[in-house]
């Protein structure tokens, strides 16, 4: 929740071509509305509907921006994918559920844009996560037939996308545990940044065992794929939670376990799951992290490579993901992978708001 990603993508060739792409911060108020709301803040069902429609004209506004500045008429767009900010999920509950905030029909209404959004309930409707979406894209555009690759998105939580060489064995993916989530909560808490610029601090000091024991102490990490999660679970309460058993530790020396639970959550996931893997190819904002990045080479053996030497921006992955599934759902064609969400087939996604 620290900026919406906004890109222009054209899918007319082999490989996407990235036009343009813009950061724009979230309003304060607006964040910590969002982040309250997330953490469990009840809100009546007025209340409710205002931000869900507070955060559509945010991100209208943020497509505006973009459009202006690349002096392209809304007309030249065939769609806007629009993922949404993610307040809700439950992906085992009875029934799966999950809930993205901002309306799309004013997102429509504003910028001129046919809008596709909701991409992930059709796939829990399925009985699938309606997660990770990503892997499909990393298929479609990574998978190589001379190497056992795995893309590793490192955004708050920390998702792999594992695509074989051999064209008859199955892609397939899932969520691996926290990425960034904790570190920078963790941050913002205690050095008052969002997040360990390079992963600086965690370096400054060593991980304590009996910490890190207690961390990975949990069920999650032992559920086979397809499996999925979130900020919700896996939050700044969770964490509190687990230091109860080892008072004392300085702030530094939580950070360095935090760091290390990511890398080893990671790497025995791959190890586990993937253990075939010749390459592990990295995304999301963690790929900035160059402790974060050292460390996972260490513990992997894996050459470990930033996506944009393959011609796909890390920083933009997850917006040009959902340009991508926006684009599926216009041409007919289904946007998830059952064998990473675990729906009970191929399913199109997302609804149309035409503009």
């Amino acid at each position: 929740m620290d900026a919406v990603d906004c890109v222009l993508v054209d899918f007319a060739d082999s490989t996407p071509r990235l036009i343009a792409s813009a950061r724009t911060p979230w309003p304060a108020t607006l964040r910590a509305r969002l982040l309250a709301v997330a953490g469990g803040e009840p809100l009546d069902a007025t209340q409710f509907a205002l931000l869900d429609t507070k955060t559509g004209e945010f991100f209208a506004d943020a497509i505006s921006r973009i459009l202006e500045k690349e002096r392209i008429e809304p007309g030249h767009l065939d769609a806007f994918g629009c993922h949404g900010q993610t307040v809700a999920l439950s992906p085992v509950s009875s029934p799966r559920t999950t809930l993205q905030l901002g309306d799309a029909n004013v997102i429509a209404e504003r910028t001129g844009v046919t809008t596709i959004s909701d991409f992930r309930r059709r796939d829990m409707a399925a009985g699938g996560q309606g997660a990770p979406l990503a892997p499909a894209f990393h298929k479609a555009f990574l998978q190589s037939a001379h190497e056992n690759r795995v893309v590793l998105n490192l955004g708050g939580i920390a998702n792999v996308s594992v695509l074989p060489a051999d064209p008859a064995q199955t892609a397939f993916g899932f969520d691996t545990g926290p990425a960034n989530c904790l570190m920078d909560a963790w941050a913002r808490t205690h050095i008052g940044r969002d997040f360990d610029a390079d992963g600086s601090w965690a370096a400054s000091d060593q991980p304590d065992s009996r910490l890190l024991a207690d961390l990975l102490n949990e069920p999650f990490f032992d559920r086979p794929p397809p499996k999925s999660t979130g900020t919700q679970h896996f939050s700044i309460t969770w964490l509190q939670e687990k230091l109860h058993a080892t008072k004392g530790l300085s702030a530094g020396r939580v950070q360095a376990t935090l760091m290390a639970l990511t890398c080893q959550t990671v790497t025995d996931a791959i190890r586990r799951h993937a253990p075939e893997t010749e390459r592990l190819l990295v995304c999301g904002g963690g790929v900035h992290n160059g402790t974060l990045m050292q460390r996972l080479r260490e513990l992997s053996g894996l050459p470990v490579e930033s996506t944009a030497a393959y011609g796909i921006d890390p920083d933009w992955m997850e917006a040009m993901a959902f340009a991508w599934l926006a684009q599926r759902t216009l041409t007919g064609e289904p946007g998830n992978l059952p064998a990473v969400t675990g729906a009970a087939g191929p399913r199109i996604l997302g609804a149309i708001h035409p503009a």
